[in-house]
């Protein structure tokens, strides 16, 4: 069975700091990459970062470069997000997604990814 589990949101103030993790099981995770989404209440789902399978090349969306590293450790199979300087705007819920082989499209879109994971609240206070 495919799993894709994300963990690690909370409630954090303003200009503070939270590592997501998704932990991955059921497929080959090094034939995959993976990416992380975002959604906030009214929008639509957000792509804002990716890693490749081999963890060599990660994207950022412009909204998070800087802030955001996104890295794997494929002895657990989990890709993390570590989220530093995070503004109230970053408030929603995070998904992470597997994609087998090679993403053709920047930043992510939900249509190309295979596999999803549950999602987890991340709430910035003002």
């Amino acid at each position: 069975e495919v799993q894709l589990q994300a963990s690690g949101g909370g409630l954090v103030q303003a200009g503070g700091s939270l590592r997501l993790s998704c932990a991955c099981s059921g497929f080959t995770f090094a034939d995959y990459a993976i990416a992380w989404f975002r959604q906030a209440p009214g929008k639509e789902r957000e792509g804002i970062s990716c890693i490749s399978s081999n963890g060599e090349s990660t994207f950022y969306a412009d909204s998070v470069e800087g802030r955001f590293t996104i890295s794997s450790d494929n002895a657990k199979n989990t890709v993390y997000l570590q989220m530093n300087s995070l503004e109230p705007e970053d408030t929603a819920v995070y998904y992470c997604a597997a994609l087998r082989g090679i993403p053709t499209i920047y930043p992510p879109k939900n249509y190309e990814y295979d596999y999803w994971g549950q999602g987890t609240q991340v709430t910035v206070s003002s």
